[in-house]
């Protein structure tokens, strides 16, 4: 009984490796092509007007030193291109509130690879603190709606929502040690390996169990300090758990480093090494 063609048989052998094939250059060249786009983004001089809205909303950025101002600029340039801001509650996005999230979220990429928050989609942007509403379970398993009024929400399905006040108050007042962006944008970083949980990826060099065993210090004593009712350098909503933890710490870490770094000197070094800067140095 005669068979088909040896040349038929080649065919779907032929298909699979072409399919392979620009499947490997679809992955190899992906990252490439992007690092190639943010190159070129990074390129541009930075817009005038940009310069005059950071001057004006982002007071911070002149006390940085010159080499890190223009690694903030560049990078403001690149998530603005890559990230779309979305007006809700009837507002309208401008460049100006642009700029002045991006400089906020950007203070924690600095020396970090150009796509960082790679699962970020979109930025949701309310006018000012907005209502969430929430199922949350009473005593006896009862369910019950409670409404809250936040100023921001980090989504691990890759959304940031902000309230355009809030987020133009933590910019001009840079060293009260509360920042919502910040604090969103530390939650993001936290996400990036799952839900947050205080655990975010940390950077070459770091000590895992170094970084667990040394916030849960921190966050123990937060804890006693809330539950006695006394005042603490770090808001007592970082005792809610151990995310909010990290990113209330965080808040603290750009905006009062000095103050960090003598009431929880461990601490202050772990997140020095995450966030690759040290702020007490601007």
């Amino acid at each position: 009984m005669s068979g088909p063609p040896a040349e038929s048989l080649n065919v779907p052998i032929l298909i699979t490796v072409f399919a392979l094939a620009l499947l490997t250059a679809w992955w190899l060249g992906g990252p490439w092509l992007a690092e190639r786009r943010r190159q070129r983004i990074g390129a541009q001089p930075f817009p005038a007007a940009w310069r005059r809205i950071l001057r004006r909303r982002v007071p911070f950025v002149q006390n940085l030193p010159a080499d890190l101002q223009q690694q903030l600029r560049r990078r403001i340039q690149i998530f603005i291109a890559e990230k779309p801001f979305i007006g809700c509650g009837g507002l309208v996005v401008t460049d100006e509130m642009r700029v002045t999230i991006a400089a906020q979220a950007c203070l924690l990429l600095f020396n970090r690879p150009a796509g960082a928050y790679a699962n970020l989609r979109q930025i949701l942007l309310y006018p000012s603190p907005f209502i969430v509403n929430r199922v949350a379970s009473g005593g006896g398993g009862v369910l019950r709606d409670e409404r809250h009024v936040l100023s921001g929400e980090s989504w691990s399905q890759g959304q940031v929502v902000l309230s355009w006040a809030d987020a133009r108050e933590g910019a001009a007042v840079p060293d009260d040690g509360r920042n919502v962006v910040i604090h969103e944008f530390a939650h993001q970083l936290d996400q990036e390996n799952g839900q947050a949980n205080g655990a975010p990826v940390l950077a070459p060099g770091q000590n895992s169990q170094r970084w667990a065993a040394v916030l849960a210090e921190a966050f123990a004593h937060l804890q006693a300090m809330e539950r006695q009712g006394l005042p603490s350098l770090l808001s007592h909503y970082g005792a809610t758990n151990p995310a909010e933890f990290f990113a209330v710490a965080s808040e603290v870490f750009f905006e009062q480093p000095a103050q960090l770094a003598e009431a929880y000197p461990a601490l202050f070094r772990e997140f020095s090494a995450f966030y690759r800067v040290d702020p007490m140095s601007w």
